[in-house]
C-alpha cells in the first residue's frame, strides 16, 4: 500500500477529469439486484464534476437508469497504473445544444448523425469513490514491490490512492 490523500470538491473533479475525461469506463447500472457492465466512452467531464455519456433512447441502460439511476462507472489505464470507481447518480437528458457541443464524428457508429431523434445523453453527478494511481514508473514501482515482498516492508509502492468525495 501507498500514500493514502483522500480528496474533496476541486481536487476530486480535477483527478475525475484526469481519469475520465475522453476514456472509456464500464458504466454499471442495477437490474433486480444484478449489476449489468458495459463499456462506455466519456463525452465530457464538466467543472462541476458532471460527467456526460451518449446513449440512444432505446436503450436497455435507458430505460435502466429510468427504473434504478443510481451508477457505477469503473476507469482503468492499465499501462499507466491509474484506477478510478465512482457511485454517481445518473439523469437521461435531450438537449439539442449539449449534443452539438460533444458531437464528435465516431458516434456515427452508434447514430445516424447528430440530429438522430434516438439521441439522448446522460449526465451522472458523482458522489463519492476511490482512485489508485502509480505514481512512478511501472518497473520502478514493480521491482519496489518486489523488494518490499522480499524484506517485509510495507508502503514503499510508490502508489498514490484515495476516496474521492465531490
Amino acid at each position: 500500500m501507498g500514500t493514502v490523500k483522500n480528496l474533496t470538491n476541486e481536487e476530486a473533479i480535477e483527478k475525475i477529469k484526469e481519469f475520465a475525461e475522453g476514456k472509456m469506463c464500464l458504466f454499471c447500472t442495477v437490474v433486480n439486484g444484478k449489476i449489468i457492465s458495459r463499456p462506455m466512452s466519456t463525452a465530457q467531464v464538466e467543472e462541476n464534476g458532471d460527467i456526460w455519456f451518449f446513449s440512444p433512447k432505446n436503450s436497455d441502460k435507458n430505460q435502466q437508469v429510468q427504473q434504478h439511476n443510481e451508477v457505477y462507472l469503473m476507469y482503468m489505464q492499465a499501462n499507466k497504473q491509474h484506477y478510478l470507481t465512482l457511485n454517481c447518480t445518473a439523469e437521461i437528458v435531450e438537449d439539442r445544444a449539449k449534443v452539438d457541443e460533444l458531437w464528435n464524428g465516431w458516434l456515427k457508429a452508434w447514430f445516424e448523425g447528430k440530429d438522430d431523434p434516438n439521441i439522448s445523453l446522460l449526465r451522472l453527478s458523482p458522489g463519492e469513490g476511490h482512485y489508485w494511481d502509480e505514481k512512478e514508473n511501472h518497473f520502478i514501482s514493480m521491482v519496489k514491490t518486489g523488494i518490499a515482498a522480499l524484506t517485509g516492508t510495507k508502503g514503499m509502492d510508490g502508489s498514490l490512492e484515495g476516496d474521492i468525495h465531490v
